[in-house]
């Protein structure tokens, strides 16, 4: 079976893009690609070790919401497939890659490897191993911008929060109730449903009595919609929609993104659970392809150009893969640092 919910149609026709978006969204989509292509390399030869769920498909979920934010102020809350969220959220792809080979220049020091990826400096709250584990810490973020702007009367503290978890995260009781007390408060935070239709090995279908995780928001009173997590584009407009309203202290918003992972659930899955026609389906869509021939085909970029920022991406990846294989180990000496708070 491909898939009994039909994908929903989205009008790119009614979007307006500058090349200059266009080209950053498209840039950000191939870093997260084939940073996750180089992982996957990189695990195979025993460079990196411990669990690699990778993101390969979803790239234009990440790259369309986290665009649309405002990196100075917004904050993202990922999930243990979290590398690509830290690309889009600004964090160095050097970093990313040396977290990954656990070296001290990772941007966790080394201590959090894959699944938790954290950066003050970038707003990214953390990758979060458990389930759903990141929805509190994503509800309390939007809650401290909420209570500063309103209570301690920071003007300028507009901050919207981001929580990015996947389809079976929506069976998880934190999801409900954090969608309550957020609708309650009318928080400014966007929950992104990344809807890639497998909770490691059970289709989502089987795992949940509500299939349309988006029809879930009206139980709270507030809005949800459902997008094609393949199509940037569709992902960036809805996301511009959710942010400005989140800002303007209009509350929260669930988004469910279509989506879907072309590899396995982690490095070690063998992939054996998912239908060939299946795969295909949904491989027929890459987001990067789709988005470069719409860019193509509407003028903002020429083929020439497009290539040039693959190839200037790659040159990225090199880069970060060398850095992290000469960057130091963390100094044993340092074992119980970064548990608690330090001084400045």
């Amino acid at each position: 079976m491909v898939s009994e919910r039909s994908l929903p149609v989205f009008d790119t026709a009614s979007v307006s893009i500058t090349k200059e978006e266009g080209l950053t969204l498209y840039e950000d989509m191939v870093l997260g690609r084939l940073f996750e292509d180089k992982c996957a390399e990189m695990y195979y030869r025993g460079k990196m070790f411990g669990f690699v769920h990778l993101y390969n498909g979803q790239e234009a979920v990440s790259s369309g919401i986290i665009k649309a934010l405002k990196p100075d102020r917004d904050y993202v809350s990922s999930t243990y497939r979290d590398h690509v969220h830290a690309l889009s959220s600004g964090v160095p792809a050097k970093e990313v890659m040396a977290e990954l080979f656990g070296k001290s220049t990772g941007c966790s020091k080394g201590r959090g490897g894959s699944m938790h990826m954290f950066s003050a400096e970038h707003k990214l709250l953390g990758g979060y191993a458990f389930v759903a584990e990141g929805i509190p810490v994503a509800t309390g973020a939007a809650f401290q911008s909420k209570y500063r702007r309103e209570v301690l009367g920071e003007a300028n503290s507009d901050g919207v929060t981001v929580c990015f978890f996947g389809d079976g995260a929506s069976n998880n009781g934190q999801f409900f109730e954090c969608l309550n007390m957020a609708a309650l408060w009318k928080l400014p935070i966007i929950y992104v449903v990344e809807n890639n239709k497998w909770a490691i090995g059970m289709a989502h279908e089987r795992a949940t009595s509500s299939e349309k995780i988006y029809e879930k928001a009206r139980v709270f009173g507030m809005p949800g919609y459902e997008v094609d997590g393949m199509d940037v584009l569709a992902v960036y407009s809805l996301a511009q929609e959710a942010v400005a309203r989140a800002r303007a202290g209009d509350g929260p918003t669930l988004v469910e993104a279509l989506t879907y992972r072309f590899r396995g659930h982690s490095l070690a899955d063998p992939d054996e659970l998912r239908a060939p026609e299946e795969k295909e389906f949904w491989n027929a869509r890459d987001p990067i392809k789709k988005f470069g021939a719409y860019l193509v085909e509407k003028n903002l970029a020429s083929s020439d150009e497009l290539n040039e920022i693959d190839k200037k991406i790659q040159v990225v990846i090199d880069e970060a893969v060398n850095f992290a294989q000469e960057s130091p180990e963390p100094d044993p000496s340092e074992l119980h640092r970064f548990i608690f708070a330090e001084d400045d």
